[in-house]
């Protein structure tokens, strides 16, 4: 009798147990924003995304316009917008994402887009939060990141942004590309004389990219037994290779918050804040915050690269799953524009 005791006490136990943490799970996420399904309809298809909104809000509110980096993103990138969604609801501002072509119900193919085409799409979604009522027109800026850092200056020649953050921007294509290759390998182990193997066989394949080789050419020439790029991929990079943001970035009128992490691997930070620091003008427009045991996403060095530990993060603490620090500079940027 007392060894039945104990086991149904031990079940009872384990029965709480994992009813407490569904239900401490579900209120991690659960949100204090409301979120809206939205379309637009454009002459290149029909895009759809997300507006977070403010609850009980009832004034004009500011919009942050959110362009996504490299990747096949939807509006909410698998949720991890949110807890930054969240941040800004409750300082008085909306967020707009996009499903990036071909995610969600957005029409069309982002790997059929050039950075300006992202740039037209950024557009459009801007258009259309001004025609939205509860949207102050004056107040939209926008927040990017790592591959928006070529679409934001552009945009910002374009539009009378009130703001622009960005997150992990790299300045030119093929520059950020070696340093990536370079970075990531010698973080691997591999030799000096490896890391500039591999140099060696992508500037054959930039080399193919400068003279307008087809994608049959870069097949050839593909080394057998590694990842190759899909067709779709080929002709997506044919179309972007040659950016640089070095231009573009004296198309900055209005705050400019530059967010890098140290420990970034896929983009030179010294190129980047060299770059930002010499370009964007006025000195005082722009404001740079570099955080230490941080990587390209803004997440903690720590967790970076470890999907199982991410995953519980996100889980059980989504709203510090960002290095600490990251959110709260955001925060202060935009309260500091308000006064």
């Amino acid at each position: 009798m007392l060894q039945r005791k104990r086991i149904w006490i031990s079940l009872l136990v384990f029965i709480l147990l994992i009813v407490g943490t569904g239900t401490y799970i579900v209120v991690q996420q659960d949100y204090s924003m409301v979120e809206q399904h939205i379309e637009i309809q454009t002459p290149q298809g029909k895009l759809t995304g997300t507006l977070s909104l403010p609850e009980n809000e009832s004034g004009k509110l500011g919009l942050v316009l959110f362009i996504h980096g490299d990747g096949p993103i939807d509006s909410t990138h698998s949720d991890g917008y949110k807890p930054l969604w969240e941040l800004l609801a409750s300082i008085g501002y909306a967020s707009l994402s996009l499903d990036k072509r071909g995610i969600g119900g957005s029409e069309g193919n982002w790997l059929n887009q050039s950075i300006d085409d992202r740039v037209v799409e950024a557009e459009q979604a801007i258009a259309w939060a001004k025609e939205q009522p509860m949207i102050d027109g004056s107040k939209i800026g926008v927040w990017g990141a790592s591959q928006a850092g070529w679409v934001i200056p552009k945009l910002a020649g374009k539009e009378n942004l009130a703001f622009s953050i960005l997150v992990s921007p790299a300045i030119n294509w093929l520059r950020q590309g070696e340093y990536n290759t370079r970075s990531q390998m010698a973080k691997d182990g591999f030799s000096a004389t490896e890391i500039q193997a591999q140099v060696d066989y992508d500037n054959k394949i930039n080399d193919v990219l400068k003279r307008h080789g087809s994608y049959e050419e870069y097949i050839r020439l593909a080394r057998q037994g590694e990842e190759q790029m899909i067709k779709d991929r080929w002709n997506f990079v044919s179309k972007n290779f040659t950016v640089d943001a070095t231009e573009d970035l004296h198309n900055f009128k209005t705050p400019v918050l530059l967010l890098l992490g140290e420990d970034d691997v896929n983009v030179d930070i010294k190129d980047t804040e060299r770059a930002y620091r010499q370009e964007v003008k006025p000195s005082y427009l722009l404001h740079k915050k570099i955080f230490q045991n941080t990587e390209h996403s803004m997440l903690p060095t720590s967790i970076a690269g470890s999907e199982w530990r991410i995953g519980l993060r996100f889980l059980f603490a989504p709203r510090s799953i960002t290095t600490a620090g990251y959110m709260d500079e955001i925060e202060q940027f935009l309260t500091k524009l308000a006064l």
